[in-house]
Protein backbone atom coordinates (compact mmCIF):
# COMPACT_ATOMS: atom_id res chain seq x y z
CA UNK A 1 0.00 0.00 0.00
CA UNK A 2 1.17 3.10 -0.93
CA UNK A 3 0.35 5.29 2.64
CA UNK A 4 2.47 8.23 0.89
CA UNK A 5 -0.73 8.48 -1.54
CA UNK A 6 -3.23 8.64 1.40
CA UNK A 7 -1.44 11.04 2.99
CA UNK A 8 -1.73 15.32 2.20
CA UNK A 9 0.07 17.77 3.73
CA UNK A 10 -3.30 19.13 5.53
CA UNK A 11 -3.21 15.50 7.33
CA UNK A 12 -0.11 16.59 9.21
CA UNK A 13 0.05 18.15 12.57
CA UNK A 14 3.81 18.55 13.50
CA UNK A 15 3.27 20.21 16.62
CA UNK A 16 0.12 18.95 19.04
CA UNK A 17 -1.71 21.40 21.18
CA UNK A 18 -3.77 19.35 23.24
CA UNK A 19 -3.16 19.81 26.91
CA UNK A 20 -3.83 17.48 29.43
CA UNK A 21 -4.00 18.97 33.29
CA UNK A 22 -1.42 17.26 35.92
CA UNK A 23 -2.17 14.00 37.21
CA UNK A 24 -3.70 14.78 40.73
CA UNK A 25 -3.67 12.28 43.20
CA UNK A 26 -7.30 12.50 44.33
CA UNK A 27 -8.03 11.22 41.04
CA UNK A 28 -7.78 7.15 39.59
CA UNK A 29 -4.41 7.24 37.62
CA UNK A 30 -6.76 5.07 34.88
CA UNK A 31 -9.45 8.10 34.95
CA UNK A 32 -6.74 10.64 34.77
CA UNK A 33 -4.97 8.93 31.35
CA UNK A 34 -8.84 8.02 29.51
CA UNK A 35 -9.47 11.84 30.30
CA UNK A 36 -6.15 12.85 28.55
CA UNK A 37 -6.77 10.14 25.93
CA UNK A 38 -9.81 11.57 24.93
CA UNK A 39 -8.59 15.52 24.56
CA UNK A 40 -5.63 13.86 21.98
CA UNK A 41 -7.73 11.67 20.49
CA UNK A 42 -10.20 14.66 19.32
CA UNK A 43 -7.58 16.69 18.41
CA UNK A 44 -6.60 13.78 16.25
CA UNK A 45 -10.00 13.36 14.97
CA UNK A 46 -9.88 17.29 14.24
CA UNK A 47 -7.25 16.39 12.31
CA UNK A 48 -8.98 14.27 9.96
CA UNK A 49 -11.75 16.15 9.22
CA UNK A 50 -9.16 18.20 6.64
CA UNK A 51 -9.22 15.55 4.28
CA UNK A 52 -13.04 15.52 3.75
CA UNK A 53 -14.02 12.30 4.02
CA UNK A 54 -15.59 11.57 7.33
CA UNK A 55 -19.35 11.93 7.84
CA UNK A 56 -20.40 12.61 11.42
CA UNK A 57 -17.56 14.06 13.46
CA UNK A 58 -18.95 13.25 17.09
CA UNK A 59 -19.76 9.73 15.98
CA UNK A 60 -16.14 9.20 14.80
CA UNK A 61 -14.77 10.50 18.04
CA UNK A 62 -17.18 8.19 20.02
CA UNK A 63 -16.15 5.23 18.05
CA UNK A 64 -12.67 6.16 18.59
CA UNK A 65 -12.54 6.75 22.57
CA UNK A 66 -15.46 3.27 22.31
CA UNK A 67 -11.66 1.88 20.53
CA UNK A 68 -9.08 2.61 22.85
CA UNK A 69 -11.28 1.85 25.97
CA UNK A 70 -10.50 -1.71 24.78
CA UNK A 71 -7.29 -1.70 24.35
CA UNK A 72 -4.45 0.65 24.32
CA UNK A 73 -3.54 1.40 20.78
CA UNK A 74 -0.06 2.30 21.75
CA UNK A 75 2.38 -0.05 20.59
CA UNK A 76 5.11 1.38 22.41
CA UNK A 77 8.77 3.23 21.26
CA UNK A 78 6.68 6.35 20.98
CA UNK A 79 4.34 4.97 18.48
CA UNK A 80 0.57 5.31 18.81
CA UNK A 81 -1.66 4.02 16.16
CA UNK A 82 -5.73 4.78 16.78
CA UNK A 83 -7.38 2.98 14.31
CA UNK A 84 -10.96 2.30 13.68
CA UNK A 85 -13.34 0.47 11.42
CA UNK A 86 -16.19 3.13 11.09
CA UNK A 87 -19.62 3.65 9.10
CA UNK A 88 -18.14 7.41 9.45
CA UNK A 89 -15.40 6.74 7.23
CA UNK A 90 -16.20 7.47 3.58
CA UNK A 91 -13.09 5.66 2.76
CA UNK A 92 -9.58 4.63 4.00
CA UNK A 93 -8.34 8.27 5.60
CA UNK A 94 -4.65 8.83 7.91
CA UNK A 95 -3.61 11.28 9.40
CA UNK A 96 -0.35 11.90 11.51
CA UNK A 97 -0.22 14.45 14.34
CA UNK A 98 3.72 14.75 16.46
CA UNK A 99 4.10 15.96 20.11
CA UNK A 100 7.57 16.98 20.75
CA UNK A 101 6.69 16.69 24.55
CA UNK A 102 5.38 13.50 24.39
CA UNK A 103 1.80 12.31 26.15
CA UNK A 104 1.05 9.54 28.37
CA UNK A 105 -1.21 6.63 26.20
CA UNK A 106 -1.42 3.85 28.24
CA UNK A 107 1.97 2.65 26.06
CA UNK A 108 2.93 -0.83 26.86
CA UNK A 109 6.70 0.58 27.71
CA UNK A 110 5.42 3.57 30.04
CA UNK A 111 7.17 5.94 27.76
CA UNK A 112 5.46 9.24 26.70
CA UNK A 113 4.14 8.72 23.41
CA UNK A 114 5.66 11.32 20.44
CA UNK A 115 4.37 9.81 17.00
CA UNK A 116 0.18 9.58 16.17
CA UNK A 117 -0.52 7.74 13.16
CA UNK A 118 -4.57 7.84 13.43
CA UNK A 119 -6.46 6.07 10.55
CA UNK A 120 -10.36 4.54 9.97
CA UNK A 121 -11.87 3.23 7.42
CA UNK A 122 -15.68 1.94 6.52
CA UNK A 123 -15.96 -1.32 7.76
CA UNK A 124 -16.15 -3.31 4.69
CA UNK A 125 -12.88 -2.27 3.81
CA UNK A 126 -10.74 -4.49 5.28
CA UNK A 127 -7.98 -5.59 3.37
CA UNK A 128 -6.76 -2.24 2.26
CA UNK A 129 -7.36 -1.21 6.16
CA UNK A 130 -5.29 -4.52 6.99
CA UNK A 131 -2.64 -3.42 4.52
CA UNK A 132 -2.19 -0.07 5.56
CA UNK A 133 -1.56 -1.26 9.10
CA UNK A 134 0.93 -3.67 8.07
CA UNK A 135 3.02 -1.35 6.58
CA UNK A 136 3.08 1.37 8.88
CA UNK A 137 3.96 -1.58 11.69
CA UNK A 138 6.76 -2.19 9.28
CA UNK A 139 8.06 0.89 8.70
CA UNK A 140 7.69 2.16 12.11
CA UNK A 141 10.03 -0.75 13.58
CA UNK A 142 13.00 0.69 12.62
CA UNK A 143 14.47 3.29 14.91
CA UNK A 144 16.41 5.33 12.24
CA UNK A 145 12.67 6.21 10.77
CA UNK A 146 11.29 7.37 13.96
CA UNK A 147 13.85 9.62 14.77
CA UNK A 148 13.89 11.22 11.33
CA UNK A 149 10.03 11.41 12.07
CA UNK A 150 10.44 13.70 15.58
CA UNK A 151 13.13 15.96 13.57
CA UNK A 152 10.95 16.85 9.84
CA UNK A 153 9.46 20.33 9.99
CA UNK A 154 7.66 20.67 6.80
CA UNK A 155 4.72 18.33 6.24
CA UNK A 156 6.03 17.45 3.08
CA UNK A 157 9.15 15.86 4.28
CA UNK A 158 6.86 13.53 6.25
CA UNK A 159 5.61 12.58 3.20
CA UNK A 160 8.59 11.84 1.60
CA UNK A 161 10.45 10.46 4.37
CA UNK A 162 7.38 7.74 3.86
CA UNK A 163 7.98 7.59 0.69
CA UNK A 164 11.32 6.46 0.84
CA UNK A 165 9.90 3.35 3.18
CA UNK A 166 7.86 2.19 0.86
Amino acid sequence: MNISRALTEDLVKLEMTTVVKPYEDGTSLEKWRQQGKELILEELVNLLINGNRVGNVTKLLIDFINRERKDTTAIGNGIAIPHIRSMQAKELIIAFARSSEGYDFDSPDGEPTHLFFVMAAPPYDDSLYLRVFKSLMEMLQYESFRQELMTISHPGELIRTIRGME
